[in-house]
């Protein structure tokens, strides 16, 4: 999940089959208009934002899957694709992942508005890992806390940092030769959030019903095949104090000669990077291409 302008997907939760059901349903679970309330939320992690986003992955998916019969032999849910890999997996019902989407958006504001305050996530692109141990070693000798987010390819990376750290880190990217990118506000996966991770389970989790997936889950931190009830939960409750690591996952994905992943959401990062498109024939699934008639998505990276 990244910053998604309304604009971008209004027209598809509106007008798309699919779509317009989870939407009516998201609505009776929350009390109120999803669409609405996301036109005027603020925020690129709103609440609404949030369930919006899990709507159209899913939303997609079935598209995709009743137009032009995709098959899913495995998911796998990046950072907070989880959620939405959860659902599509059989391991927790659509009502019930709503209401933990809406209840987590909540937890994590409240959290962050008086915990860990400064912390943010930085991504950057062009930074091999040993240039990357370089600048972390930097960072200690400063006496700066950090810790890695995620990693996403062999040069491509999202740390926590502290906000005041920004600039001068992004100078001192820039001089590695490397490119940031996006600021992210809340931060997420680092140990130093284990506080959020028991809340979390304590308030939201113990109300959730989880069943064994139907369809095998690839954990995103580890790329650990999941095949089970409690594996699932974990992997979201993980999802708080673990790294993503994308390489591991295509590690995983590659060795059960998986060849076409179908990436199914508004998506500008993990459909895209090298490690991803070298690996697979890529087939995004977007609001966009599910709006053409009569048109099939495009295979567009191999």
């Amino acid at each position: 999940m990244g910053p998604c302008p309304f604009s971008e997907v209004a027209k598809f939760m509106l007008i798309n089959p699919a779509a317009r059901r989870l939407v009516g349903i998201a609505d009776e679970v929350l009390g109120y208009d999803l669409v609405e309330r996301f036109r005027t939320a603020e925020g690129d992690y709103s609440e609404a934002a949030q369930v919006a986003f899990m709507v159209n992955c899913l939303a997609l998916a079935e598209w995709a899957e009743d137009a032009h019969g995709m098959r899913t032999d495995y998911v796998v849910g990046p950072s907070f694709g989880e959620k939405a890999a959860a659902v599509w997996s059989g391991a927790l019902s659509f009502p019930q992942a709503v209401r933990m989407t809406a209840d987590w958006a909540v937890a994590l504001e409240e959290y962050f508005a008086r915990e860990h305050t400064e912390i943010v996530v930085q991504s950057f692109a062009r930074v091999p890992r040993e240039q990357l141990d370089q600048l972390l070693g930097e960072l200690t000798e400063q006496g700066e806390w950090y810790d890695i987010a995620c990693h996403v390819d062999h040069d491509f990376f999202m740390i926590c940092v502290r906000e005041g750290l920004l600039e001068s880190l992004q100078q001192r990217i820039r001089s590695l030769g490397g490119l940031p990118l996006y600021m992210m506000r809340p931060p997420m996966h680092s140990a130093a959030f284990g506080p959020l991770r028991e809340q979390v389970a304590e308030q939201i989790f113990a109300k959730l019903h989880f069943t064994d997936p139907r369809i095998p889950v690839v954990a995103d931190q580890d790329g650990t095949l999941l095949t089970t009830a409690d594996g699932v939960r974990t992997m979201l409750l993980d999802g708080f104090t673990r790294a993503v690591n994308w390489p591991k996952a295509v590690a995983e994905l590659r060795r059960l000669e998986v060849g076409t992943v179908y990436v199914s959401g508004p998506d500008s990062l993990f459909g895209r990077v090298g490690l991803t498109t070298r690996n697979f024939t890529v087939v995004p699934l977007n609001p966009r291409a599910a709006l053409r008639p009569g048109r099939r998505p495009a295979e567009v990276f191999a």
